[in-house]
């Protein structure tokens, strides 16, 4: 069957891409269901997924809620309706709430007990515990509790976003007749989730704050009778539009569609616990104008990233091993300046193996102290609060540089922090610039100009991760390091493409999107076709994120046809599907799931045998290729570009955390063949890897 004959459009070829989200967390899960991971990390894992599905529902499933809204009938990759989709969504997602249920319920939280670690439940503590929580509720919680009554002069409360409610159903009997009534109480957030029973010999006893309330809800509505008390909570809708051209002020317009995200966007998923009586249920259901469908009865404590508080608890045994960075030699040497050793070579580092603090952030600090330092100009768009980088930009614009820094305020999810330091570095004299009308600024790239011998020389850091610290130390993330004149000529354009009005298309090192990256990706795929030859065959070896576009995919369907070897990893969702005969046999799929959330992405091209590597910022998807402002480059030392190809070769291997994705979209978790040795790619970067220098 000739290329012409195929529809490789047709929906039989591609995953649902909500669903293979959802596959992507249940191998998260399947983290947390290990036996071999240590106690408090399954513990992370399993709050992990919670926060994951909170997401899902905020972002996609209130998309798709909008469309069926909205009568909208566009179909899925593999020709789905939004309805259908809703539908398989819950399906889907029942089977793994249960499986998170077991798993804490029956594991995780008993063993955590053996440890010393104890959620007690409030009608088993001792008489003497329960008088002292009644003096702390009394003390602590009481004064900050608003309970809110619904009646025709009351209206339901507006409840926030993921926050923690107890329903009370309630009787009065002082007006003669046994008449019941409802209030809600919205858990303050500052309220400690988990009260220490600071009295007990074992220093890590806690009663969950919701059984206080609900244990003394007699002392929060005197003389009436609490009938029942239930946990209960409310996901909205948390996506953020903005009519950019009507937008006069950015700033302002996000920071308030931050506010509406957290009160006022329609309900798209209410959790309740497992002891509500049905009729409180349905009328939360009801006044919430959700469907049956929109609902999840949940048999554990509801609010599960909380948990993640246990985290702090110092019991090593419980915990990953720590571990320490390796610093690059050449930017700590006394007698060597970071700007000489840039001139002489080009670096990668590894994060989080290789150390941010000693490579990236030691750049910005010694750019924002250098007198010869002019300028810093740098792309911000998850950084956290409390940054290193933050503070090092406000330094560098105290000591006179010329600093512009882009933020990027639609960062989903970010967008509040984004806010607050943005602010703060406008008022040290940053030049802080607001995003490109209709795109997200993705890219990671930072562009020094110092003034050496009366010239300005230039010094660039480009990353496949964010300019943060924190995420620095939990995902895996490459950073290259160049004073590359042919780099410097595209940093310089691609800042005036960012803070200005530019067209330019005469690239000599990156590709951007989306102004070439997308046809870029394309013809590097048809230039393996091409080249392919059976003495000689193309290969294509890609590890992303995710993969949902609708024109890649079908040029690796031809790519592979023609007989081109294709390997991606994949981190999270998949829509290309594999092992289709005549169509993707030669396309294999993996994912790789373990102490550090993957985020590197890297693109290797046999091309004949004049092999070319690339790092980006982007995934293929449509979203990363033609509405965010993402950048691709190529590694041209053949040192740094051997190391690359090393490191994939090396997640390759590993025959212990990687998951191959098969033709029916379920996911199957390699294990070591007879006589092979169990080989771990992480557990082998954080002990034995060694940077050729």
């Amino acid at each position: 069957m000739s290329q012409q004959d195929i529809n490789f459009y047709s929906p039989e070829y591609y995953f649902n891409r909500e669903l293979s989200l959802l596959e992507f967390n249940s191998r998260v899960l399947r983290e947390a269901e290990d036996p071999s991971n240590p106690l408090l990390e399954r513990l992370k894992f399993t709050s992990i997924l919670s926060s994951n599905i909170d997401e899902f529902f905020m972002i996609r499933v209130a998309g798709l809620k909008s469309q069926v809204a909205a009568g909208v009938e566009e179909l899925s990759y593999d020709g789905k309706t939004p309805r259908e989709q809703l539908f398989e969504i819950r399906r889907r997602l029942l089977p793994l709430y249960k499986r998170q249920e077991k798993v804490l319920m029956e594991e995780i939280l008993p063993q955590l007990e053996n440890h010393g670690i104890k959620i007690h439940r409030f009608d088993n503590l001792e008489h003497e515990d329960q008088s002292k929580l009644r003096e702390y509720f009394k003390e602590y919680v009481l004064p900050v509790l608003t309970p809110l009554s619904l009646g025709p002069a009351n209206p339901f409360p507006r409840l926030i976003n993921r926050s923690l409610n107890v329903a009370f159903l309630l009787q009065d009997k002082n007006k003669g007749v046994n008449e019941e009534q409802i209030a809600f109480l919205q858990i303050p957030p500052f309220i400690d989730r988990f009260v220490r029973l600071n009295w007990h010999d074992d220093e890590h006893s806690f009663v969950l704050i919701e059984h206080i309330i609900k244990a003394f809800a007699n002392i929060l509505f005197p003389g009436l009778e609490v009938l029942a008390s239930n946990t209960f909570r409310v996901v909205r809708d948390a996506d953020i539009e903005i009519a950019e051209d009507e937008a006069e002020d950015l700033l302002s317009e996000i920071e308030e569609q931050v506010k509406q995200r957290r009160w006022g966007r329609a309900a798209v998923r209410l959790e309740i616990s497992s002891k509500m009586p049905d009729y409180l249920g349905n009328l939360l259901m009801n006044l919430l104008d959700l469907e049956p469908q929109d609902v999840y009865i949940l048999e554990r404590p509801l609010n599960l990233p909380d948990f993640m508080e246990f985290l702090k608890i110092e019991k090593r045994e419980l915990k990953d091993k720590p571990f320490s960075t390796r610093n690059l030699p050449e930017f700590s040497y006394e007698n060597i300046s970071i700007w000489e050793a840039m001139k002489h070579k080009e670096y990668l580092v590894h994060h989080p193996y290789d150390s941010f603090t000693n490579s990236t952030l030691k750049l910005i600090n010694t750019a924002a102290t250098d007198p010869d330092v002019l300028s810093i100009k740098i792309t911000l768009y998850r950084t956290g609060m409390n940054s290193d980088i933050v503070t090092a930009l406000k330094k560098a614009a105290e000591n006179g540089k010329f600093v512009t820094a882009f933020v990027e305020l639609k960062a989903r999810f970010d967008e509040e922090k984004n806010i607050i330091w943005a602010k703060e570095l406008e008022r040290t004299g940053v030049h802080v610039v607001y995003g490109v009308p209709g795109l997200k600024t993705h890219c990671k790239i930072a562009y020094i100009v110092r003034r050496e011998n009366k010239k300005l020389k230039s010094y660039i850091h480009l990353s496949t991760g964010n300019y943060n610290q924190i995420t620095a130390r939990l995902y895996t993330d490459i950073g290259f390091f160049t004073a590359d004149e042919a780099f410097a000529h595209d940093a310089n354009h691609l800042f005036n493409l960012l803070t200005g009005y530019s067209y330019y298309q005469n690239w000599k090192r990156f590709k951007v999107a989306p102004i070439n990256l997308y046809e870029t990706i394309i013809g590097y795929i048809q230039r393996e076709i091409d080249l392919h030859t059976p003495e000689n065959p193309g290969e294509i070896f890609v590890k992303i994120n995710s993969l949902a576009h609708r024109e890649v995919i079908p040029a690796l369907y031809k790519a592979s046809r023609a007989g081109v070897k294709i390997k991606l990893i994949v981190r999270g969702l998949c829509c290309l599907k594999p092992g289709i005969e005549g169509i993707s046999e030669n396309i294999e799929v993996r994912s790789i799931i373990g102490r550090f959330l993957e985020h590197t992405r890297v693109f290797y091209f046999k091309n004949g045998g004049n092999s070319e590597v690339y790092l980006s910022s982007a995934d293929w998807m449509s979203r990363n290729l033609h509405r965010r402002v993402e950048t691709m480059f190529p590694i041209l030392s053949e040192p740094l570009k051997n190391q690359l190809i090393e490191l994939l070769d090396i997640y390759w291997k590993d025959n212990t955390k990687s998951w191959l994705l098969k033709s029916d979209g379920t996911y199957e978790k390699l294990r070591p063949q007879d006589g092979e040795e169990p080989f771990v790619s992480q557990e082998y970067f954080l002990k034995e890897i060694n940077y050729k220098t």
